[in-house]
């Protein structure tokens, strides 16, 4: 029994480790590649393929293919395409030619170049949307998997579960670490903590990183337990898609419930994003202090943080709900993105502003966590029985479908906007972004407050 929850642990920790690979650091690259100004587009495609991708491949999993092979060829697919992503993007930089500037000690400081190459931005787009469209449903059925075997096998999901989950979140941490040291140079690549301009976060390698694991977790797959089909009852249409839960928004509660999840859900892919770009810009500051600072030079290591909260808050959860309820650790979550956005504003790599980054990243836990699955929670205690899945879909479809799709997007233009790119970092405004940021969160947080107000559940 001990080796099968191992085995589900580490099919886990490599399906975050595949999504870790990229997810935070995918922006210095882009920026690097001449697609800085569509980096909100590559956030977006996440959410986009999150509206109809997972649902279509539950209904395979449920019909005609056991989740643990759906798992394993949907990687294989993703895995693919974002070998095919590294390959463009390493063809363009190999095509590219560069002056090396190096200190006296022989490392790298600086690259001038000479004739850049980028890839083809229209097929590097389409490689990466298909990549993630088969991704993207991966982590439900990773889901469905686990607890399809845990239940094959007498096993309590609710107690045997979560820390099988927490091993996925060390692995996305893990490859974030990995591609934030790694070093690509001279057609070699090597770990180093010293500052490199080459490093896995600002080149392609880090989509070869992606790629390879989710090759390696379809071979995983194929030696895991078989997860029966269950033949079941036939249902409508609307049911088999999830549409039935659509009726909620009859009843004003849940309406402003999933209304105010879309508006939340604006907030969750911004700094994962933006937040790279954002602190390695600082290695074009005119103070070396700032320029040559450990978190310019290490932002996916900075960023690594807010996964380490996350992991943190989640089992923060139950305390909270029991001594404030819902509502309020709702609001919590709200107004902690107002401090996330709000402290990366005026905050700065060097001491003593690294701080506040620092503390932005601890915020992140609350403010992801707490709305997300305490909002699952309050699906789960309002709805039906018959539609408490479609009503979890729909919850989903708000935030990481429909709000972070328009989100990013809007973010992406508010960016674009107030900053450019300029010797491969995006230069501008910040403080006006992040302000602009915060400000909408706090609008949505205080709107909360006042209209939102569920009835008291009698224990």
């Amino acid at each position: 029994m001990n080796n099968l929850k191992v085995r589900l642990a580490v099919m886990n920790f490599l399906e975050f480790a595949v999504w870790g690979a990229y997810l935070t650091c995918m922006g210095n690259y882009l920026g690097k590649a001449g697609l800085g100004e569509n980096i909100a587009w590559f956030y977006a495609i996440q959410g986009i393929v999150s509206i109809f991708m997972p649902t279509l491949m539950g209904i395979v999993a449920d019909k005609w293919i056991q989740p643990q092979r759906l798992l394993g060829l949907c990687h294989l697919a993703a895995g693919a395409f974002m070998i095919g992503c590294w390959w463009m993007g390493y063809s363009a930089e190999m095509a590219s030619t560069y002056e090396y500037v190096r200190d006296t000690a022989g490392n790298v400081v600086e690259l001038n170049p000479i004739n850049v190459v980028y890839p083809d931005k229209t097929l590097f787009i389409a490689l990466y949307s298909l990549s993630v469209a088969f991704f993207m449903p991966t982590i439900a059925l990773a889901n469905t998997t686990a607890f399809s075997i845990l239940k094959n096998n007498g096993m309590d999901t609710v107690k045997d579960f979560p820390p099988i989950r927490v091993l996925g979140t060390i692995g996305f941490i893990a490859t974030m670490w990995f591609v934030n040291c790694a070093v690509w140079d001279s057609g070699s690549f090597s770990m180093t903590l010293e500052k490199h301009l080459l490093k896995f976060q600002f080149t392609s390698m880090q989509f070869l990183v992606s790629g390879l694991l989710s090759v390696v977790l379809f071979v995983y797959c194929l030696t895991l337990p078989a997860c029966k089909l269950v033949k079941k009852e036939s249902a409508s249409l609307m049911d088999t898609l999830g549409l039935s839960a659509f009726k909620l928004f009859k009843t004003k509660k849940m309406a402003l419930f999933f209304i105010f999840s879309a508006l939340l859900g604006m907030c969750l892919q911004v700094t994962n994003g933006y937040a790279g770009p954002f602190i390695s810009h600082f290695q074009g500051d005119a103070d070396p202090t700032v320029a040559n600072s450990f978190a310019a030079t290490n932002a996916t290591l900075l960023s690594s943080i807010s996964q380490i909260s996350e992991a943190l808050c989640i089992l923060m959860i139950p305390f909270f709900l029991k001594r404030f309820g819902i509502k309020v650790v709702m609001l919590m979550s709200m107004f902690a993105w107002v401090f996330r956005f709000g402290l990366f504003g005026v905050g700065n790599p060097a001491m003593p502003g690294v701080l506040l980054f620092i503390l932005s990243c601890i915020v992140y836990g609350v403010a992801f966590d707490f709305f997300n699955v305490s909002g699952g929670i309050f699906v789960d205690q309002e709805c039906d029985s018959s539609i408490k899945a479609s009503a979890q879909g729909l919850f989903m479809m708000m935030t990481n479908g429909i709000g972070a799709t328009v989100g990013t997007l809007a973010a992406g233009e508010i960016i674009n906007n107030f900053c450019h790119w300029e010797n491969d970092f995006l230069v501008g405004e910040w403080q006006t972004c992040w302000f602009i940021f915060a400000a909408f969160a706090l609008a949505v947080g205080v709107s909360f407050a006042l209209l939102f107000n569920p009835e008291k559940k009698r224990t």
